[in-house]
């Protein structure tokens, strides 16, 4: 089965993801826990955790199908030492919000080297970042998002991905989100079907589809290879209707939150409704 939703927001708090989720009559959703563009929040208080709990039993959410997000602050691979400590223990918060309200995925950007470190050496310090985390954390599973590779970031290619999880200690605690945008300004030709099935055949073989634990369905602003993250409506940009039909039709993409993240939120219901037609 295929469950397909959007970023949510959280506004009025954490607990009315669940509500404004419903609303577009999404099966799966993705949150911010805290505010995405600053450093520390304000806890989660009992009255957050026991009715964002409440609401997603009600409304049928589970766990395996709400996909977080941290903070675009964060970079655990950070060259700077008193950076990449702030991004380290804003991420160990971050997973810490997720324990507390019952969530088993946190989905993050792996960091990026900012021209002073090798990518190998930034990559080190990611899987150690994540490490250094999973052994403060309990229940949650760290979720590695693909990036397009604009600028200095790094997880543009699959390699680079599997060389973090390989440095990872519980790999039962670590996985993989895809964006479909991010994917094609990388490099991996999701337009075509040959395209298509060459990268998911590349994924299988570099990383396996054991770790896929959500994917991201965003159109494309920009071209092939272009390493620029711009996202457009489903079916208005460059990847066209194809690429999603062809996911929403693939067994190998079922049981993972598929979630939305265009641009114009006023067309995520109407989206939605058009994805599930594909199933």
């Amino acid at each position: 089965m295929k469950y397909i939703g959007a970023h949510v927001k959280t506004t009025g708090g954490v607990e009315n993801a669940p509500l404004h989720a419903k609303e577009i009559k999404a099966t799966a959703f993705a949150l911010f826990t805290k505010n995405q563009r600053q450093w520390v929040a304000k806890p989660l208080s009992e009255d957050n955790i026991k009715n964002f709990k409440e609401n997603c039993k009600k409304a049928g959410y589970e766990p395996s199908h709400i996909l977080p997000h941290d903070s675009y602050l964060i970079n655990l691979g950070n060259p700077d030492p008193g950076a990449l400590e702030k991004s380290r223990a804003a991420f160990l918060d971050e997973m810490q919000r997720c324990e507390l309200l019952g969530l088993s995925m946190l989905n993050f950007h792996p960091g990026s080297h900012l021209n002073k470190i090798s990518e190998e050496e930034s990559l080190d310090l990611i899987a150690e970042s994540v490490n250094r985390t999973l052994s403060k954390t309990r229940g949650v599973t760290a979720v590695i998002e693909n990036t397009a590779g604009q600028g200095s970031n790094l997880g543009y290619t699959f390699e680079q991905i599997r060389y973090i999880i390989d440095r990872v200690e519980d790999r039962s605690r670590i996985g993989v989100c895809i964006d479909t945008c991010h994917a094609f300004t990388a490099g991996y030709d999701l337009k075509s079907r040959r395209g298509f099935e060459e990268t998911f055949e590349q994924f299988d073989r570099v990383i396996g589809f054991d770790y896929l634990k959500g994917m991201h369905l965003n159109d494309s602003k920009k071209e092939l290879g272009s390493r620029v993250d711009r996202h457009e409506q489903i079916g208005k940009g460059i990847l066209g209707l194809e690429p999603f039909q062809w996911i929403l039709g693939d067994s190998r993409f079922d049981d993972i939150p598929l979630v939305l993240e265009t641009p114009d939120e006023d067309l995520w219901a109407k989206e939605i409704k058009l994805l599930k037609s594909f199933t």
